[in-house]
């Protein structure tokens, strides 16, 4: 970076950026009853989260490449430009696929915006400067968890759905602006090798088995020819994957820092936990909104206290660690987690109110506490020149997780709603445009709608959510069972660096 740089505005610039990115993840979520209420497909809603994340995934490894090749500025402006891009048109959809092609745009530019922002930060400040920037830009994530559900619930109870897309506009012209003037480099450029054959393969395997996982029982039998081939696509692209992973000079997931039991138990702990996430921050606005007939902003406060304590046990890990060891405060974590989903498996429509609040408080505390301690513990475990690489697998086994668990619930309550309708309807399986009934007042209004109509679907819902959290206590249960795999001591950590053989 040159002298020319405007240190504090480009800082701004960066918050904003990703302030933008982390809010339009969870903002969604309360508005989402709304939105298929509107455009119909409730068997699609799980994929208006998972191509977002999934397309985040792939190129945010791509984007780091391009960035040491054509200049931070460049590619980040690429990414914002791309991200407002995709939330007009997010905003203007029609139908759900609409929406779910035009958040896979989105998703393409938040996956520059992320990691480079970070890089920015580490270009600009030193040392102990850089740490702290660091930290003060983890916390966004927390500040966006809090404002995203409340945002989304406004814009959906007092204006329209369209808004929380819409918004994006005036905030993101802001960050390029600020980037564009203020942001002036120097640099090198770095001879890199992109592992596009990885990302090739990583997207078709993944994206075969969401689809298999999300039609399969519904679009088509699971025995189906259609669902057969997606399967097998999937298992023989992410075979080959894993194959070049660990053949190509700049992989696109490091294999090799697996080998360290460490950052494998981190990692796959990181991974089921944010199965865990994304379950409550989807289906329990779902279950506040269709169930109890609350309003979007009622579900976007419920989910609130996840985002409060999630920052409140972050920073008491971060001081509890070092006194009381980095396994047993993880622990905890894995174990508060546990707790808060077995009870969210016992609600019913009659609970009160307050127990949801609860379980959120109880399920954010454990995430803070766990979530903490794995980045910790993986950044520990790798010399400075495999810091990055170590982090970014971490942060790459999270988005994963959110990916394949909306998947995998959703399968999980689309079949849940299937079979449930067919016991209270019949064959027939009721009415056919459930999606009407997911968000309060949003009944067909083209007829009047029969009291005990709308109770049945309201109880096929409830049935369908109620699974979907017993299935997320099986997660919460391997999550902690993982955890109980963490090297117990320090020393054994730096023992197993030691030892292990490290990529050159």
């Amino acid at each position: 970076m040159t002298h020319h740089t405007n240190r504090p505005m480009v800082t701004l610039a960066m918050m904003v950026g990703v302030l933008l990115t982390a809010i339009d993840t969870t903002v969604v979520s309360t508005a989402m009853p709304r939105i298929v209420a509107d455009l119909s497909g409730i068997n699609l809603l799980s994929w208006v989260f998972a191509i977002y994340t999934l397309t985040t995934a792939v190129t945010t490894p791509i984007y780091g490449k391009l960035a040491d090749l054509f200049g931070r500025k460049v590619i980040f402006s690429v990414g914002v430009v791309l991200f407002l891009v995709g939330s007009m048109l997010s905003g203007a959809a029609q139908s759900m696929m609409q929406l779910i092609f035009f958040r896979a745009l989105q998703g393409m530019g938040a996956g520059a915006v992320m990691p480079i922002t970070f890089t920015i930060i580490g270009d600009l400040y030193p040392g102990e400067q850089r740490a702290r920037m660091q930290g003060v830009f983890s916390a966004m994530w927390g500040i966006a968890g809090i404002i995203g559900p409340l945002l989304g619930g406004f814009f959906v109870d007092y204006w329209s759905w369209r808004w929380i897309f819409y918004i994006n506009l005036p905030v993101g012209i802001v960050a390029l602006l600020l980037v564009v003037f203020y942001l002036h480099e120097k640099f090198e450029r770095q001879s890199h090798k992109i592992d596009y054959w990885g990302a090739l393969l990583f997207t078709t395997g993944i994206s075969s088995l969401l689809y298999a996982l999300l039609n399969g029982g519904q679009a088509y039998a699971w025995d189906s020819f259609t669902t057969l081939t997606l399967f097998v696509v999937a298992g023989v692209s992410l075979s080959a994957f894993v194959k070049i992973e660990s053949k190509v000079q700049e992989p696109m997931l490091p294999l090799s820092l697996f080998g360290l039991r460490v950052i494998a138990v981190a990692n796959v702990a990181s991974f089921l936990a944010s199965g865990v996430l994304i379950a409550t921050s989807v289906y329990l606005p779902m279950w506040i909104q269709s169930v109890l007939d609350h309003s979007a902003t009622s579900s976007g406060l419920t989910l609130m206290p996840m985002s409060i304590g999630w920052p409140i046990a972050s920073t008491l890990a971060g001081r509890w660690m070092y006194k009381l060891g980095s396994k047993a405060v993880s622990v905890v974590g894995g174990a508060l987690i546990l707790v808060g989903c077995v009870w969210l498996s016992l609600i019913h429509s009659n609970s009160p109110y307050w127990y949801l609040i609860a379980i959120m408080v109880i399920i954010g505390l454990g995430m803070g506490f766990s979530m903490t301690i794995f980045t910790v513990l993986i950044q520990a475990a790798v010399p400075w020149r495999l810091r990055g690489a170590a982090t970014a697998s971490n942060s790459f086994m999270r988005t994963l997780g959110q990916t394949v668990g909306i998947a995998v619930y959703a399968t999980w309550f689309n079949d849940a709603i299937v079979h449930t309708a067919k016991s209270h309807f019949g064959a027939g399986g009721g009415p056919r445009n459930l999606s009407a009934f997911l968000s309060p007042g949003a009944t067909p209004a083209a007829t009047p709608v029969p009291h005990a109509l709308v109770q049945a679907v309201h109880a096929i819902l409830a049935s369908s959510l109620h699974g979907v959290y017993v299935a997320v206590v099986g997660t919460a249960v391997l999550t902690f069972v993982a955890i109980l795999f963490l090297p117990l001591h320090k020393n054994a950590i730096h023992q197993q660096v030691a030892e292990s053989a490290m990529p050159k």
